[in-house]
């Protein structure tokens, strides 16, 4: 921030060389899940703390205090741990969160055959629940969880339906059903793995995604029309909807990932809808930095059904995805083929494949989420995944090549998940540097 203008100028990033490594933090030991891991780490919507979501059915708290230089200095690796009865499936932040406000410290939760919760950061109690029931009284834990842009309603996606509910009024919501029934094929089949709000106070739209493998899963749709969806994005993959996210200073630019595809995805959805408008991919003739100097993605596929959380920094610059491998990969969102937006002439139109402006070696395992900082050029990365023992003896299972067998019967090991944050070197705004 500016100290006479009074101005804030967005974090620069120096995508030129590698970011240097700030600080490795190792979660928590639990002695009953000695392997544990991150799977998805998300920094606060102030950049004060990061919460983590663990494979041993906890939350786990920590915090990168900053110096007056801008370095990070000391401080306890995790502060705070949750533990919760079943597996997490989904987290999110109340969008006005800030430790300097404990009212507004929260965060929702969405855990395996409960309602969903709202926790207070500072030591985990309920705040609020919100119940999703079926049609046999049980309850049902949403995959996807999303405020609208006001935050004054909260959206739930799970199968055929998206739930409403008032933040104010914890109870009973309302459903949106994303399909006419069960046997119908009009509508948004499947489970509703992904929402993201257009962040336009111009529109009350709202993208969902579902885990239903056809080409026209991700539907928009319009807080003030229920459940008619607006439109559907066609010209993705025939696989599952990982993520949704709009461009934050441009935001009639949807981003999409999907299973076990490595590429990023983006509409225009202000013109063609039939046909992503850019796809952000690794390719194999980027220069590498790190020991793994030739990848080849050849068919832009992973092996595992892991979930890679990509993120866009706050000022729509640049986005960042990490993979299987370990690696982290960083895309210039303003790039000169990036910003080339035409308005089609036909039916059809290709999409234009844009290549990682950096890729780094970050971890040893799958990363498997990654988080700009709102505030400073940092980058935070969470690492871990399943690996199954394949040396397991499978003389007593007779059906250790069926399907049984790749949802753990067999005995699996954990590697240890990490939690790193990259500093980038960045050189001061003209503002900065005339005042």
């Amino acid at each position: 921030m500016d100290g006479l203008s009074g101005t804030w100028s967005p974090p620069h990033y120096d995508v030129s060389r590698p970011p240097g490594l700030d600080k490795v933090v190792a979660l928590t030991s639990d002695p009953n899940f000695p392997q544990n891991f991150a799977r998805i780490t998300k920094w606060s919507p102030d950049g004060s703390v990061y919460l983590s979501q663990c494979e041993n059915r906890s939350f786990q708290l920590g915090a990168f205090s900053l110096d007056s230089s801008g370095s990070t200095s000391p401080s306890s690796p995790v502060t705070l741990e949750f533990c919760q009865s079943a597996p997490i499936v989904d987290f999110a932040w109340y969008p006005a969160a800030t430790s300097s406000d404990p009212a507004t410290f929260c965060f929702l939760a969405s855990v395996r055959e409960c309602p969903v919760k709202l926790l207070d950061v500072s030591d985990g109690r309920l705040r609020a629940s919100y119940p999703i029931i079926d049609h046999r009284e049980r309850f049902i834990a949403p995959h996807s969880l999303a405020f609208n842009l006001t935050a004054q309603k909260l959206y739930c996606g799970f199968e055929d339906a998206i739930e409403v509910f008032d933040v104010a009024t914890p109870g009973e919501g309302t459903r949106l059903a994303t399909t006419p029934n069960k046997s119908s094929k009009d509508g948004l089949k499947g489970i509703i793995s992904a929402l993201a709000f257009c962040p336009s106070y111009e529109s009350d739209m709202f993208a969902a995604g579902s885990l239903s493998a056809n080409r026209a899963n991700i539907a928009l749709f319009s807080e003030s029309q229920g459940e008619a969806p607006l439109m559907f994005l066609d010209g993705g993959v025939q696989a599952g909807v990982m993520q949704l996210q709009f461009n934050p200073v441009q935001p009639h630019l949807l981003y999409a990932s999907f299973r076990r595809d490595t590429r990023i995805f983006c509409w225009d959805i202000r013109y063609n809808s039939d046909q992503p408008l850019k796809i952000y991919a690794p390719t194999s003739d980027v220069p590498f930095s790190g020991v793994n100097t030739q990848i080849d993605y050849p068919s832009f596929k992973e092996s595992t059904n892991q979930k890679h959380r990509f993120d866009i920094d706050i000022s729509g610059k640049y986005l960042s995805v990490g993979r299987q491998d370990g690696n982290i990969l960083m895309y210039d969102l303003d790039d000169p083929l990036s910003l080339e937006v035409s308005e089609p002439q036909g039916d059809e139109i290709e999409p234009t494949i844009i290549s990682p402006t950096l890729v780094f070696e970050a971890h040893d395992d799958s990363v498997g989420s990654v988080a700009f900082h709102p505030i400073s050029a940092r980058l935070l990365s969470s690492s871990g995944s399943r690996n199954f023992d394949e040396g397991s003896s499978d003389s007593e299972d007779s059906v250790s090549d069926s399907d049984d067998s790749l949802m753990g019967t067999t005995t699996s090991v954990l590697i240890l998940g990490t939690i790193v944050e990259y500093r980038f070197m960045y050189s001061r705004s003209c503002n900065e540097e005339t005042n």
